[in-house]
């Protein structure tokens, strides 16, 4: 797994979000995008996670950041967790983790004395040329959003 560092370019892509839309990274020009890989929606860590960044989305368009959450669940599961978390950003779909692993972030995990493969729970600040600006890879996921926040106030 050879994650990408701050400095390269983001890779282009397209994927389907929550109502099975196709978003695209472009989408976003002029702006800072946090896409933030979680392995899985509904489970304790990433609704934690993903309940910190709906609570902090105006602080972050006040940085003119958007977010973008990836996650290898189908678009059906996706909207079911927008709904129940009342979730105020964009979750995206990558089924078959092209995106995940063209990231890398996609790899060999442990969890409970087994070894699988799965996303490792990464983010990345674009910038608005779509440059990796900073990667996002040792937090706790109720602080997650706090960090990126205390980055962003840095600049």
């Amino acid at each position: 797994m050879q994650t990408l560092k701050a400095g390269d370019f983001a890779p282009h892509f397209s994927l389907l979000d929550q109502n099975e839309q196709p978003v695209s990274l472009s989408d976003f020009k002029g702006k800072k995008v946090l896409v933030y890989f979680y392995p899985k929606a509904l489970t304790p860590g990433c609704t934690t996670q993903a309940c910190g960044l709906r609570d902090s989305k105006t602080a972050l368009e006040k940085q003119n950041v958007v977010i973008l959450g990836i996650s290898p669940d189908s678009p059906k599961k996706l909207a079911n967790f927008v709904e129940k978390k009342a979730l105020n950003f964009t979750l995206l779909s990558d089924e078959d983790h092209q995106v995940a692993e063209q990231f890398g972030v996609w790899g060999e995990k442990k969890f409970m004395g087994r070894t699988y493969d799965g996303i490792h729970r990464i983010s990345f600040l674009i910038d608005e040329q779509g440059k990796i600006e900073k990667v996002f890879e040792k937090f706790k996921t109720g602080e997650h959003h706090q960090v990126v926040l205390d980055y962003l106030s840095q600049k």
